[in-house]
């Protein structure tokens, strides 16, 4: 009797409508993103003061690379294409030139390139003028501008592969438009400076001696690093200090060069750009100059007529049978052999069954557990609540593996859990579970606050509530992974829409199946004790455990946007237990209390409620240990190839705040005296790859590993594959695999 005065419609309800528009923000604008087994390209734009003539605006080009993939520069270096963007715009607008970053210098064996890894963007200035009309009068609606652009880009790790994509944006035209304020800074920021001299550059033979003047005084002395923007002069893959020298002289900065032996350019003037080393680099400051000089001397002769393409031949010929590979239906999710996917399949059905023990899904298993109690004697009940919760279960694990399949077919970079790393979802879930609290706890009863028409229809259905806690356990065992379950979603996310969602399906029916079982069997109904007192203290008791939720939802958030976001979210779900208990009261006082209530909440979120959703500034922070800042480093590709090149093995732990699974291994075997000894034994660079917020170069290397959620374990040593350990590390694990390196 107690529990049916308990349900969980209202709540799911309401929380999912709370939800709807963070989980709007995760799917990407229709055209505005590309992703391609190798990149992932998004079209965006930056108007922080709207768009009129004279305004700030820029639009650009985001790539994010696979790891060790990389596109070029404006000058590819020895082989390679530059991107190139077409753009499509309203009359009355133009574009300027790519406001190219400073590349990277990419040895490839002999030879070398200039171009970009990670995350790069090519920012553009649009140049709006007076004759710009808006679509205001025509659509009636908010005025925007619809930019297109088509790009091409050749993208190559050992083979090189051309790609291309269609992009369109609506860019408002009216208030800010600042969402990519960071990827514009960080690109501004990357940008070279123009010196107020222009230098000098003489021919001098086969070398190119460089003489810079004007450089800031903070510079001098320093290393520097030189790329000219004409193709084909020098020799790319000479090593400085080995091949080419560079000296200062006071404020003066001279270098001798070799040129190139297939030299196929005589420029009379040399755009050069000089790049600090990023050990020398500081945050505010330029890192790069750029001068355009004049050449004197006389030119060798050229060794080869300039190149209609900027691909060698043998590259041209790889690009062809790239194309032609590309081309094939192999680029696309195969099918798997029925022997494999069968494997697979059971990997799932064994992760979703181990899912129960862990500790995500305990307060819903209590409350089942008490459901079945009140059911006692009722052999038929049981069943079809077996059955409704099973199908609450597996409903929800293919509508949540079909909405992350689609949305990564539509260019976002997701993976499980992914609705977690939305504040704005974070926030509604601590909200659902303090109403699930306050209830159990007794401080208000669902059929004294809700419309009778609501009550009566949940006394015609009682199966509803089965079927929502079916619901309720996918959504809270979402931050956990049990074993066999990473591979089984890595393996899925690979696969043809109806196998993926076959084997989500699997790991749904594995998680419902203990309580199936149990509607089915009757001796375990018989193991509870007889409805009693013991149901009302139980239910009592269950509060805490959701209350212990909400104290972790709000850590979580606080880890995503802030202590401010915390702060604001404890006081709201202050508010909102008072809006509660005020419903509960009677009479005049009850309409009182409440319109009060409700008001101040309303002017409380308001005022402050943006703090959830915030973005913090970029701490330091990694870890909770005294020591964890020495130890523990964030990841990045680049620094797992700065390892690398050391001879340095590398440890990542991919995690997230919201990943229960995560933390208990970095307060258990992460923390452990014993396998902290052996990491620096071997010297292993231990690195923290924190998915808390979306991060796509994050998603990128897991699903390089064949993951497509946390916690992921690698041990990677120099010239050996990747090992990939547990979702639940051992400390003998660990071991056994640093002392195999």
């Amino acid at each position: 009797m107690i529990l049916s005065r308990i349900s969980l419609a209202p709540f799911l309800i309401a929380t999912a409508a709370a939800c709807m528009p963070a989980a709007a923000q995760l799917a990407p604008k229709t055209g505005a993103v590309v992703t391609t087994p190798h990149v992932r390209a998004e079209l965006v734009a930056h108007a922080p003061e709207g768009v009129a003539p004279g305004a700030p605006v820029w639009v650009g080009l985001q790539i994010t690379h696979q790891p060790e993939w990389h596109t070029y520069w404006k000058n590819a270096g020895d082989s390679g294409l530059p991107t190139e963007l077409k753009w499509t715009l309203p009359a009355g607008v133009s574009t300027g030139e790519i406001a190219w970053p400073v590349p990277k210098k990419i040895p490839v064996g002999t030879l070398a390139n200039y171009g970009y890894e990670n995350t790069v963007l090519l920012p553009v200035p649009l140049e709006v003028s007076t004759l710009y009309k808006p679509d205001m009068a025509l659509t009636g609606g908010s005025p925007a501008m619809d930019i297109k652009l088509q790009a091409s880009w050749l993208v190559c790790r050992k083979e090189c592969i051309p790609e291309e994509g269609e992009f369109t944006l609506s860019l408002p035209t009216r208030g800010s438009t600042a969402l990519n304020r960071a990827a514009f800074d960080t690109a501004q920021a990357a940008q070279p400076q123009p010196l107020g001299a222009p230098g000098t550059i003489a021919v001098d033979g086969q070398q190119l001696k460089v003489r810079l003047d004007g450089l800031p005084a903070a510079v001098r002395g320093k290393t520097l690093e030189f790329f000219p923007e004409t193709p084909e002069v020098i020799h790319t893959a000479a090593v400085s200090g080995k091949d080419w020298t560079q000296v200062w002289d006071g404020a003066t900065w001279t270098a001798t060069l070799p040129l190139a032996d297939q030299r196929s350019e005589s420029p009379t003037v040399m755009p050069v750009v000089v790049v600090l080393a990023e050990a020398d680099r500081q945050a505010g400051q330029p890192m790069a100059w750029r001068a355009e000089a004049p050449v004197s001397g006389t030119w060798p002769a050229a060794s080869a007529a300039p190149r209609a393409a900027e691909v060698s031949p043998a590259l041209q010929a790889a690009l062809a049978a790239n194309a032609a590979q590309a081309a094939a239906p192999a680029a696309a999710a195969q099918a798997q052999p029925a022997g494999a996917f069968m494997v697979a399949l059971l990997g799932a059905l064994l992760g979703g069954l181990l899912l129960n023990l862990m500790p995500c899904v305990f307060p819903i298993l209590a409350i089942k557990v008490l459901g079945f109690a009140r059911q006692a004697g009722n052999a038929s009940a049981h069943r079809k609540a077996g059955l409704a919760y099973t199908g609450g279960v597996m409903l929800s694990f293919l509508a949540l593996g079909g909405a992350m399949l689609a949305l990564r077919a539509a260019g976002a970079q997701l993976g499980w859990g992914f609705q977690l790393q939305s504040p704005a979802v974070v926030a509604a879930l601590a909200a659902l579970f303090t109403l699930l609290g306050l209830n159990l706890a007794g401080v208000f009863e669902f059929g004294r606050a809700a419309p009778q028409s609501v009550c009566s229809a949940q006394a015609k259905h009682p199966l509803a509530n089965d079927f929502l806690s079916g619901v309720l356990a996918v959504v809270i065992a979402s931050p956990c992974t049990a074993p066999f379950m990473g591979a089984s979603l890595g393996f899925a996310i690979g696969l043809p829409a109806t196998q993926a969602l076959l084997l989500f399906a699997a790991l749904g029916l594995g998680l419902a199946l203990p309580y199936l079982v149990a509607g089915f069997v009757p001796a375990v109904a018989r193991l509870l004790p007889k409805p009693g007192p013991w149901m009302h203290t139980l239910r009592r008791l269950l509060a805490f455990p959701m209350f212990a939720t909400v104290a972790w939802l709000v850590w979580v958030l606080g880890q995503q946007s802030g202590i401010d976001g915390a702060g604001t979210l404890l006081a709201l779900l202050v508010c909102l237990a008072a809006v509660v208990w005020a419903f509960t009261l009677r009479g005049r006082t009850r309409l009182v209390i409440a319109t009060v209530m409700i008001a101040f909440t309303a002017v409380l979120a308001g005022a402050i409620g943006r703090n959830i959703v915030q973005i913090p500034e970029p701490t330091a922070k990694l870890a909770s240990a005294p020591n964890d800042g020495e130890r523990w480093q964030p990841w990045s590709a680049q620094r797992v190839n700065d390892m690398a090149t050391a001879g340095r093995p590398v440890f990542i732990d991919f995690t997230a705040a919201w990943c229960v699974t995560c933390q208990y291994n970095k307060k258990s075997t992460l923390a452990d005296a014993e396998v902290l000894a052996d990491f620096d034994a071997k010297q292993v660079a231990m690195l923290r790859a924190d998915w808390t917020r979306r991060d796509p170069a994050i998603t990128a290397a897991l699903t390089a590993l064949g993951r497509s959620g946390v916690p992921v374990y690698v041990l990677q040593a120099p010239g050996k594959a990747p090992v990939v350990l547990t979702e639940i590390l051992s400390k003998d694990e660990v071991r056994a695999a640093l002392a195999a390196l």
